[in-house]
Protein backbone atom coordinates (compact mmCIF):
# COMPACT_ATOMS: atom_id res chain seq x y z
CA UNK A 1 0.00 0.00 0.00
CA UNK A 2 1.89 3.46 -0.77
CA UNK A 3 0.32 6.48 0.73
CA UNK A 4 -1.41 9.64 -0.62
CA UNK A 5 -2.32 7.30 -4.05
CA UNK A 6 -6.08 7.98 -4.73
CA UNK A 7 -7.87 4.65 -4.14
CA UNK A 8 -9.93 4.80 -7.95
CA UNK A 9 -6.30 5.18 -9.51
CA UNK A 10 -5.54 1.80 -10.22
CA UNK A 11 -1.84 -0.11 -10.82
CA UNK A 12 -2.14 0.22 -14.56
CA UNK A 13 -3.43 3.74 -14.67
CA UNK A 14 -0.60 4.79 -11.88
CA UNK A 15 1.63 3.07 -14.42
CA UNK A 16 0.67 4.79 -17.62
CA UNK A 17 0.21 8.32 -15.88
CA UNK A 18 3.96 7.45 -14.81
CA UNK A 19 5.14 6.58 -18.59
CA UNK A 20 3.76 9.79 -20.01
CA UNK A 21 6.12 12.34 -21.32
CA UNK A 22 5.42 16.02 -21.49
CA UNK A 23 2.97 16.63 -23.93
CA UNK A 24 1.33 13.16 -24.35
CA UNK A 25 -2.61 13.53 -23.99
CA UNK A 26 -4.83 11.35 -21.96
CA UNK A 27 -8.62 10.87 -22.74
CA UNK A 28 -10.97 10.07 -19.87
CA UNK A 29 -13.90 8.52 -21.78
CA UNK A 30 -17.67 7.63 -21.30
CA UNK A 31 -19.64 4.83 -21.72
CA UNK A 32 -20.43 5.56 -25.25
CA UNK A 33 -16.94 6.29 -26.62
CA UNK A 34 -15.71 3.78 -28.76
CA UNK A 35 -12.19 3.73 -26.90
CA UNK A 36 -11.47 0.31 -28.46
CA UNK A 37 -11.85 1.70 -31.69
CA UNK A 38 -9.96 4.96 -31.12
CA UNK A 39 -7.14 4.50 -28.40
CA UNK A 40 -3.63 2.81 -28.98
CA UNK A 41 -3.64 1.78 -24.88
CA UNK A 42 -7.11 1.42 -23.04
CA UNK A 43 -7.51 0.82 -19.64
CA UNK A 44 -10.72 0.17 -18.28
CA UNK A 45 -12.32 1.79 -15.28
CA UNK A 46 -15.74 0.59 -14.94
CA UNK A 47 -18.09 1.31 -12.33
CA UNK A 48 -16.10 4.79 -12.36
CA UNK A 49 -17.14 8.73 -13.43
CA UNK A 50 -15.23 10.66 -15.30
CA UNK A 51 -15.25 13.35 -12.90
CA UNK A 52 -13.80 11.10 -10.12
CA UNK A 53 -11.61 10.08 -12.23
CA UNK A 54 -10.21 13.64 -13.71
CA UNK A 55 -10.04 14.79 -9.63
CA UNK A 56 -7.46 11.62 -8.74
CA UNK A 57 -5.47 12.37 -11.80
CA UNK A 58 -4.75 15.33 -11.41
CA UNK A 59 -3.91 15.26 -8.15
CA UNK A 60 -0.79 13.40 -9.52
CA UNK A 61 -0.40 15.08 -13.20
CA UNK A 62 0.40 18.20 -14.41
CA UNK A 63 -1.23 20.47 -16.95
CA UNK A 64 0.80 21.09 -19.87
CA UNK A 65 1.34 25.20 -19.32
CA UNK A 66 3.14 25.35 -22.72
CA UNK A 67 -0.08 25.59 -25.02
CA UNK A 68 -3.62 27.49 -25.03
CA UNK A 69 -5.71 24.49 -24.55
CA UNK A 70 -4.40 21.96 -22.29
CA UNK A 71 -8.07 20.31 -21.44
CA UNK A 72 -10.48 19.46 -24.15
CA UNK A 73 -13.74 18.03 -24.28
CA UNK A 74 -16.06 16.81 -27.26
CA UNK A 75 -18.20 19.24 -28.06
CA UNK A 76 -22.06 18.20 -28.98
CA UNK A 77 -23.06 17.32 -31.93
CA UNK A 78 -26.03 19.77 -32.45
CA UNK A 79 -25.28 23.08 -32.25
CA UNK A 80 -28.55 23.61 -30.30
CA UNK A 81 -27.69 21.27 -27.39
CA UNK A 82 -26.80 23.00 -24.22
CA UNK A 83 -23.70 22.77 -22.70
CA UNK A 84 -23.14 19.29 -20.92
CA UNK A 85 -23.96 19.48 -17.40
CA UNK A 86 -21.15 17.73 -16.30
CA UNK A 87 -18.14 20.57 -18.00
CA UNK A 88 -19.29 22.40 -14.56
CA UNK A 89 -18.01 20.15 -12.62
CA UNK A 90 -14.91 19.26 -14.70
CA UNK A 91 -14.15 23.39 -14.66
CA UNK A 92 -14.33 23.02 -10.94
CA UNK A 93 -12.16 20.42 -10.82
CA UNK A 94 -9.42 21.75 -12.95
CA UNK A 95 -9.70 25.08 -10.87
CA UNK A 96 -9.33 23.06 -7.69
CA UNK A 97 -6.01 21.06 -8.90
CA UNK A 98 -4.14 23.19 -10.87
CA UNK A 99 -5.36 26.48 -12.28
CA UNK A 100 -8.64 28.10 -13.59
CA UNK A 101 -8.88 26.89 -17.43
CA UNK A 102 -11.41 26.84 -20.32
CA UNK A 103 -12.38 23.64 -21.65
CA UNK A 104 -11.75 24.17 -25.09
CA UNK A 105 -15.04 22.22 -27.26
CA UNK A 106 -13.91 20.23 -29.95
CA UNK A 107 -16.00 18.25 -32.92
CA UNK A 108 -16.57 14.98 -32.04
CA UNK A 109 -14.99 13.38 -35.10
CA UNK A 110 -11.91 15.36 -34.66
CA UNK A 111 -12.01 14.80 -30.78
CA UNK A 112 -11.77 10.55 -32.09
CA UNK A 113 -8.76 11.79 -33.98
CA UNK A 114 -7.08 13.40 -31.44
CA UNK A 115 -7.61 10.05 -29.45
CA UNK A 116 -5.96 7.98 -31.97
CA UNK A 117 -2.47 9.83 -31.64
CA UNK A 118 -3.34 9.92 -27.78
CA UNK A 119 -0.75 7.66 -25.11
CA UNK A 120 -4.18 6.13 -23.66
CA UNK A 121 -7.38 5.83 -23.04
CA UNK A 122 -9.09 5.48 -19.79
CA UNK A 123 -12.51 4.05 -20.69
CA UNK A 124 -15.18 4.60 -17.94
CA UNK A 125 -19.08 3.17 -17.64
CA UNK A 126 -20.15 7.36 -17.08
CA UNK A 127 -23.39 7.56 -18.32
CA UNK A 128 -23.35 11.70 -18.69
CA UNK A 129 -23.88 12.66 -22.33
CA UNK A 130 -20.25 14.20 -24.20
CA UNK A 131 -18.34 13.51 -20.65
CA UNK A 132 -15.57 12.58 -22.76
CA UNK A 133 -11.94 15.04 -21.95
CA UNK A 134 -8.69 15.05 -22.99
CA UNK A 135 -5.75 16.20 -20.81
CA UNK A 136 -2.22 17.35 -22.25
CA UNK A 137 0.19 16.67 -19.68
CA UNK A 138 2.69 19.18 -18.39
CA UNK A 139 5.99 19.18 -16.55
CA UNK A 140 6.21 18.92 -12.74
CA UNK A 141 7.67 22.27 -11.18
CA UNK A 142 8.62 22.16 -7.72
CA UNK A 143 8.91 18.31 -6.84
CA UNK A 144 9.83 17.23 -3.48
CA UNK A 145 13.48 16.35 -2.91
CA UNK A 146 13.98 12.53 -2.90
CA UNK A 147 15.31 11.21 1.06
CA UNK A 148 19.39 11.43 1.34
CA UNK A 149 20.54 8.18 0.75
CA UNK A 150 22.80 8.26 4.49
Amino acid sequence: MLKNIPAVLSPELLSVLLRMGHGDDLVIADGHFPAESCGQRVIRADGLSVAALLDAILYLLPLDTFVDDPVKVMQPVDPATPEPSVWSTYREIVARRERPLTLKPVERFEFYELTKSAFAVVATSDTAVYANILLKKGIARGLVEEPSAG
